[in-house]
C-alpha cells in the first residue's frame, strides 16, 4: 500500500482526518449567535433550586377553567406574619385571608388582534389588588406591565416593562411610580457566553446604579455572575449532574455593609414529586416537596429552619386543578 502514496506526499492518519473534519464543523458562526434570556432571569436556575417558595401555616390553591382562555382561581392561606421587630427574636402574629383570581390567556398566535395576551388580577380580602399583563406586540417586542394597590399609605405601586428581543441580543426599558426608569441590554458573545449591562434612576430617592452581568451556559453547567454600583456582588453556579438531578450554589456580597451569605442546594426531579433544598452560611436549612397525587392534585411540604434566630417555619398545601 505504500507504493500508492504518490512521492514527497504523507499520508494522513484517519484519525487526525476526524478531529480537523470534527473542528471545522465547531467553528463558531458569530453572525448566527442565540438570543440570549432576559436579563432579570441571568440567574433562574439557580433561583429556582436555592430559593423555592417557602411558606408558614395551611395553603389551599384551587383553578377552574371556565373555556380554554378563561380560568378562575382562589386561595386560602392561614398562618402567621412576620413583623418588623428591632431585637434578635422573630414576632408573629397570626393571620388568614382569601384570594380570588381571574386570568386570561390567549395562545392563538397571530390568528386574532388580541392574540398573545396574558391578563391575570388577584384581589385580596385585606384589601391587596394585584394585576399582571403581558402582550406580546410582534414576534420580537413585548409590554409588560404589574401592579398593586394597598390602602396602606405609599405602599401601592406600578411597573412597565418593554422588551425587544433581537437576533442575538435582548434589550429592555422599565418604568414605575416614584420616577424610577431603568434600562438593560444583554448580548451573546459566543454561543455560551452572554454579557449584560444595567442603569437606572430613582428619582424620588435621587439615586442612580449602575450594573453589569455575565452567564456561561452549557449541556452541564451555568455560571452567572453581577455587579453593581449599589454594591452587591452576586455569584451562581449550577451543576446538572443529569436530567432529573442539578445541584447549585450561590455566594453574594454587600461590599458597603460587608454583608456575605454563601449557601448550596439541590433540585431533584422524581417521578412523581420535585424535592428542593438548601443550606446556607448562616445555618438556615430549606426544604420544599412537591408531589402530585393525582392528575391536577398536588401535596407541598415546606420547612425552614434557623437555630442562630430561633425561627421554625413548617408548611403544607393542596393544589387543585
Amino acid at each position: 500500500m505504500a507504493g500508492l502514496v504518490p512521492p514527497g506526499t504523507t499520508a494522513i492518519p484517519a484519525e487526525a482526518s476526524k478531529t480537523a473534519h470534527t473542528k471545522a464543523e465547531e467553528k463558531t458562526d458569530y453572525m448566527n449567535l442565540p438570543c440570549p434570556i432576559p436579563f432579570e432571569e441571568l440567574q433562574r436556575e439557580a433561583l429556582m433550586s436555592l430559593k423555592p417558595e417557602t411558606f408558614e401555616g395551611l395553603r389551599f390553591d384551587f383553578t377552574k377553567g371556565l373555556n380554554q382562555k378563561f380560568s378562575l382561581s382562589h386561595s386560602v392561606f392561614m398562618g402567621p406574619t412576620e413583623i418588623p421587630s428591632q431585637s434578635a427574636e422573630t414576632i408573629k402574629i397570626p393571620t388568614a385571608h382569601y384570594e380570588f383570581g381571574a386570568n386570561f390567556i390567549d395562545p392563538n398566535w397571530g390568528q386574532s388582534w388580541f392574540s398573545q395576551l396574558m391578563l391575570i388580577g388577584r384581589v385580596l380580602t385585606d384589601g391587596r389588588v394585584n394585576a399582571r399583563v403581558k402582550w406580546d406586540l410582534t414576534d420580537n417586542l413585548s409590554v409588560k406591565a404589574n401592579a398593586q394597590l394597598t390602602n396602606e399609605p405609599h405602599m401601592s405601586h406600578g411597573m412597565v416593562n418593554f422588551d425587544y428581543k433581537g437576533k442575538d441580543y435582548r434589550s429592555q426599558f422599565q418604568m414605575g411610580n416614584g420616577a424610577l426608569f431603568g434600562a438593560s441590554y444583554i448580548q451573546s458573545v459566543t454561543p455560551h457566553l452572554s454579557l449584560a449591562g444595567e442603569v437606572f434612576w430613582a428619582g424620588q430617592h435621587r439615586k442612580s446604579g449602575l450594573g453589569y452581568a455575565a452567564r456561561y451556559e452549557t449541556d452541564k453547567m451555568v455560571a452567572a455572575g453581577q455587579v453593581a454600583s449599589t454594591g452587591m456582588v452576586a455569584l451562581s453556579y449550577v451543576q446538572k449532574v443529569s436530567e432529573k438531578v442539578s445541584l447549585a450554589s450561590d455566594f453574594m456580597y454587600n461590599y458597603m455593609t460587608r454583608d456575605v451569605t454563601a449557601s448550596v442546594g439541590y433540585d431533584y426531579i422524581l417521578r412523581q414529586c420535585r424535592l428542593r433544598g438548601k443550606i446556607d452560611s448562616n445555618g438556615c436549612t430549606t426544604a420544599y416537596l412537591e408531589e402530585r397525587l393525582n392528575m391536577g392534585l398536588n401535596f407541598i411540604l415546606s420547612a425552614e429552619i434557623d437555630h442562630s434566630k430561633k425561627d421554625y417555619k413548617f408548611g403544607f398545601g393542596l393544589t387543585v386543578g
